[in-house]
């Protein structure tokens, strides 16, 4: 079983390209009110970090998320936009027809073990190379199946309501995922969900909202994630912590107080919600720690397994600049409950 209430803490130690601390100096539980502090968009950080990286779409297959219609969508004009720099592709903007990306270890190392991974983007668009394909590929070589999901970005353009329509895709992401277990040589009990920020938003919806289906499921499969993985990700919708761009994007510029408190997921944490290990850094300028704190406050409130490593230093998408094999090895040895 995961270990409860377990928080790192890394203090005095900078982070860099080249090296990345495994062993927390202390370990703490955090107590208290969440301070307020708000922030702004983030796809410069992104463009940055894009420069000084270079991977490699090694996915067996990219399906369609949907065999037929895609729910709460509408006739639309608008185009997807391959989001380039310097001519190499890293993300989507305009996302209207989400897909699947599968990638699945070789049977020797399988565990089965599978990640739903959703990249970041403010809701915005979908920094799909970044945060989707080394990570997968990172995942395909521990034995773990990856699933990178592009999904809708919110839009009145192509939804009848926009608020649940990434929600929608994580579910049906989720059911995908589990209805094809067997065939992917997948455990159908160990199928979790990932996000950075944004993303992380929507893994966290996904961790706190299955038991109300969003999609077509006459199956009836579980869309409750077995796990979740949040990296630096945005929780809620408040305005004292939340990330503005995500919340006028998903919620628009004057969200409904109903909205707000459905979509501030450190609300809806229940005895259900899936083992949950988290990461980010203090000094975050563009997603507020206090959207992992309080997150975390909530797992612990309802006796959740949650693990959760903080760093003094890095910012947002600090992990960008870090090989992938070094700081997800906490997350490795965290997923050997599962075994």
């Amino acid at each position: 079983m995961p270990r409860m209430g377990r928080t790192s803490i890394l203090t005095k130690i900078p982070l860099s390209t080249t090296s990345f601390p495994m062993k927390p100096l202390f370990k703490t539980r955090f107590r208290g009110a969440c301070p307020n502090r708000l922030k702004s968009d983030f796809l410069s950080i992104i463009l940055l970090l894009f420069a000084s990286t270079a991977l490699n779409l090694n996915a067996q297959e990219i399906m369609p998320l949907y065999q037929e219609s895609i729910p709460n969508s509408k006739p639309y004009q608008m185009k997807e936009i391959e989001m380039k720099i310097e001519g190499q592709f890293y993300g989507y903007q305009k996302t209207s027809e989400p897909t699947l990306a599968v990638y699945l270890p070789n049977k020797e190392i399988a565990t089965g073990v599978a990640v739903v991974i959703c990249p970041g983007g403010g809701y915005e668009f979908v920094s799909y190379k970044m945060e989707g394909t080394k990570i997968a590929e990172e995942f395909q070589s521990r034995g773990v199946a990856a699933f990178i999901l592009k999904y809708r970005l919110p839009s009145d353009s192509i939804m009848v309501d926009k608020a649940i329509g990434p929600l929608q895709d994580a579910q049906q992401a989720i059911k995908v995922v589990r209805d094809n277990a067997n065939n992917w040589n997948i455990d159908a009990n160990k199928i979790g969900i990932m996000g950075f920020s944004a993303g992380g938003h929507l893994a966290s919806t996904a961790g706190t909202h299955f038991n109300k289906s969003y999609i077509p499921n006459k199956e009836k499969t579980s869309l409750r994630p077995d796990f979740m993985i949040l990296v630096y990700p945005v929780i809620s919708m408040t305005n004292e912590i939340t990330h503005q761009g995500s919340r006028v994007n998903l919620l628009g510029e004057n969200a409904e107080e109903e909205n707000v408190l459905l979509f501030s997921n450190e609300m809806q944490v229940n005895k259900d919600t899936p083992p949950t290990w988290m990461t980010q850094t203090g000094d975050d300028t563009i997603v507020p720690v206090e959207n992992s704190i309080c997150f975390y406050q909530a797992l612990i409130r309802n006796k959740i397994p949650a693990e959760m490593h903080l760093y003094p230093k890095g910012d947002h998408g600090f992990v960008l600049n870090l090989p992938a094999k070094e700081w997800m090895q906490p997350l490795f040895e965290w997923m050997k409950f599962l075994d």
